[in-house]
């Protein structure tokens, strides 16, 4: 029916589709600079009232007004001047200030685990589980509880300043302040966007900060004596005795010490190499590249090397079980003599037994696996290969103390060292 029938000009036309546009957010390729403005609480200008200037700044969740204090400005110029400098002065443009602005806060916390996660792993100088350890008690115990709820953005000068005044407030010695600022700076340093630049660079002001200056020659260096380490020798037995007379005899770092094996003993015992560390019971490389050495071993130590490792195989000083000993007990049998200081006064006797001897520098670093320090010194690498020049200079040294030593299942007997050599 024509009335059931609608005509073409009786339809309602439908409307136009809306397109949802996506809200764009924060980039840096849309951003072309800013002037901002200027004004003051009064019109015309008056040169004897104070000018302000705003302008943009970038948050994580939206853009928003910052204001400053120009102070006194004859023109509306000189003002714009002054804004334009401020803003250049701190880097309001730049890509950095950008790029720190607006990406998603973190805390420190949470980057200090990121960080703690990838220094195992790293291409680059990857870190010893050692150091890891270290690095993690320092956060646990100084660095988190104060800053680890603060926004990474907000860790500067200032907030540093606070967790020195609390390190020196607990009485931290000079050398335990400036080791836990530095974990702090290296959180924040590794902070980096997908061009690797830091998110958030700094320039530490240590004056502001109040970090301490440290005095080497305050620093506490405990060592041994002759006599102490003849002492130490003379009170301990079997393995123990080994291990002391070993340190002493050599310089080796007490990690090395735990990882020798007999099989790093060349067949007259006057050699070590050293090609491992122990750290918690577990093997890892040495410290650094310059540590796997070899260790040249004076005749009197060499047969009480000799001795003690008859029939032993796998690590020299270990457990009924074959696993190597643990530092802290090793630490406790050295305390047990009466002498309360580290493993490694040991190795600092031995660097004053080769100083006083006037042994060449380059065979002292070699001995002690230090660094290279000058081109010089890579030139020179080839006289580690001088195995005669090596024992001349060893046995010239000797070992700088009497020498007491297990034989076999005996306990420690002295050895004359005059009649060994």
């Amino acid at each position: 029916m024509e009335h059931e029938q609608l005509l073409t000009s009786d339809i309602i036309p439908a409307a136009p589709a809306t397109t949802i546009r996506r809200k764009r957010g924060p980039s840096l390729s849309r951003r072309t600079g800013q002037t901002g403005n200027v004004f003051q609480h009064c019109n015309p200008w008056n040169p004897t009232a104070p000018a302000y200037g705003r302008y943009w700044i970038d948050t994580p969740e939206r853009r928003r007004r910052q204001t400053i204090t120009l102070g006194i400005c004859p023109s509306r110029s000189i003002a714009r001047r002054k804004l334009r400098e401020h803003i250049e002065r701190e880097g309001i443009n730049s890509k950095e200030a950008f790029t720190t602005n607006t990406r998603p806060a973190a805390t420190f916390r949470a980057q200090a685990v990121k960080w703690i996660a990838s220094l195992g792993t790293r291409r680059r100088k990857p870190v010893k589980p050692a150091t890891i350890h270290g690095w993690q008690h320092s956060l646990d115990k100084w660095i988190l509880p104060k800053l680890g709820d603060k926004l990474l953005a907000d860790v500067s000068n200032g907030a540093l300043r606070e967790l020195v005044d609390q390190m020196a407030a607990a009485g931290l010695s000079p050398q335990s302040i400036v080791n836990h600022t530095k974990v702090v700076k290296m959180v924040v340093a590794s902070a980096v966007d997908s061009d690797g630049d830091q998110i958030h660079p700094r320039k530490w002001n240590h004056d502001f900060i109040g970090l301490p200056i440290i005095r080497k020659e305050l620093q506490r260096r405990p060592t041994l004596t002759e006599t102490e380490v003849t002492e130490v020798l003379a009170s301990t037995k079997g393995r123990y005795a080994a291990l002391f007379a070993l340190l002493a005899g050599t310089g080796l770092r007490i990690g090395e010490a735990l990882g020798v094996k007999s099989t790093d003993l060349e067949s007259d015992y006057r050699v070590l190499h050293v090609r491992r560390s122990i750290w918690q019971g577990q093997e890892q490389e040495p410290k650094t590249p310059n540590a796997v050495r070899v260790v040249d071993i004076a005749e009197p130590l060499a047969r009480l090397l000799q001795d003690y490792v008859a029939g032993k195989t796998g690590y020299l000083f270990a457990t009924r079980n074959g696993r190597p000993l643990a530092q802290r007990n090793v630490l406790r049998a050295l305390h047990a003599t009466g002498k309360k200081v580290g493993l490694h006064a040991f190795r600092r006797f031995r660097t004053e037994t080769l100083r006083r001897a006037r042994v060449p520098e380059d065979l002292t670093k070699l001995w002690l696996g230090h660094s290279k320090e000058t081109v010089t010194d890579y030139y020179a690498g080839g006289l580690q290969k001088d195995e005669a020049w090596r024992r001349e200079w060893c046995e010239r040294v000797g070992l700088g103390f009497s020498l007491f030593g297990p034989h076999g299942l005996q306990n420690v007997v002295a050895i004359d060292s005059a009649k060994v050599a």
